[in-house]
């Protein structure tokens, strides 16, 4: 057994991909997607055809040519239906991250998003909206939940932000373990012998949110290395990177599992509802976090704009 398969007993693996060939090599149980990975993947000339399939399918209900939004709105389908051709779980289709402090325009995405799927054929049981974890973002979520529509919230740096996703009766959170150990790193705030950061911050909210029985699943995010990975074992999904996944799959070994439920009345951390003000301040508080998503917010955003101009291109070439 390789360490891949070892690690699928424990843990639900998710391909951090939007390339469905590496999906069909590892056979992850879901996949989720976000602009970067999506503008690196029509870098490909062989995925055009994808682009014919998502105007196609906006042509044959509108009659018309679709608006730069309506396009792209379509393309995150295409792709999302290709990939659940493929894998047996979920998918997660990321929300414009220009709409991060934007509850109502993060709404109205989410549905039309919702909409899409569902002319084709596809059930919302198989989606995930995937949201960045700003305030906004998770009242949004909270909304979303309630009308039974499940969430993905992602950029996830602190405790409180998974909290207040916890309460918010969110479906799925992703803390980023690689990109709280970048921050630390760069600060020159890595000490010998301690455990890496990334990986201390997901224990920390993988304990509370078990301890006090939320529903909403952890899934560990954005490796750097194995080590990382395996000292996540257990956790409810990881979402790993082909790279990562192909040295798993390599090696030969077992992985056993970190994480276990804490057990009721055991925990040494106090319940700790979130309001609004206390979600800003201690967001304020924590540099790392505040920085981290702010970061996330902007790269995202930024290769969204990259995508819509292959878009834009795709669309004066139709007309």
């Amino acid at each position: 057994m390789n360490q891949l398969e070892s690690l699928k007993q424990w843990t639900k693996v998710v391909a951090d991909t939007g390339d469905w060939t590496e999906m069909q090599r590892f056979q992850p149980d879901e996949a989720t997607t976000n602009p970067s990975l999506i503008w690196k993947l029509f870098q490909k000339p062989d995925c055009d055809h994808y682009l014919q399939e998502a105007y196609g399918f906006f042509k044959s209900s509108h009659h018309r040519n679709p608006a730069l939004q309506e396009f792209l709105e379509c393309v995150l389908v295409t792709v999302g239906k290709k990939i659940l051709d493929i894998i047996p779980g979920r998918v997660s289709t990321e929300v414009d991250a220009r709409y991060s402090f934007d509850m109502k325009s993060t709404l109205e995405q989410a549905y039309r998003l919702r909409d899409l799927y569902e002319a084709y054929a596809i059930p919302s049981s198989r989606v995930l909206m995937k949201i960045a974890a700003t305030w906004e973002g998770i009242k949004a979520a909270e909304v979303l939940e309630r009308e039974g529509i499940a969430c993905n919230l992602t950029l996830i740096f602190s405790r409180v932000q998974a909290i207040a996703c916890a309460e918010a009766g969110v479906t799925l959170i992703s803390p980023f373990v690689g990109r709280i150990f970048d921050w630390y790193s760069a600060h020159n705030l890595l000490a010998a012998g301690e455990e890496d950061p990334g990986v201390r911050s997901v224990k920390s909210i993988y304990n509370y949110l078990k301890q006090y029985r939320y529903k909403t699943e952890i899934m560990g995010a954005s490796f750097r290395t194995l080590e990382q990975i395996i000292a996540l074992a257990g956790c409810d999904r990881l979402t790993i990177a082909p790279k990562l996944l192909a040295q798993l799959e390599a090696n030969a070994g077992p992985i056993m599992p970190q994480l276990q439920l804490p057990k009721i009345g055991k925990s040494t951390m106090p319940k700790s509802p979130v309001t609004e003000k206390s979600f800003r301040w201690q967001m304020n508080e924590d540099p790392m976090a505040t920085e981290k998503l702010a970061e996330g917010i902007r790269l995202f955003a930024r290769d969204t704009q990259n995508l819509e101009e292959i878009l834009l291109h795709f669309l004066e070439k139709q007309r």
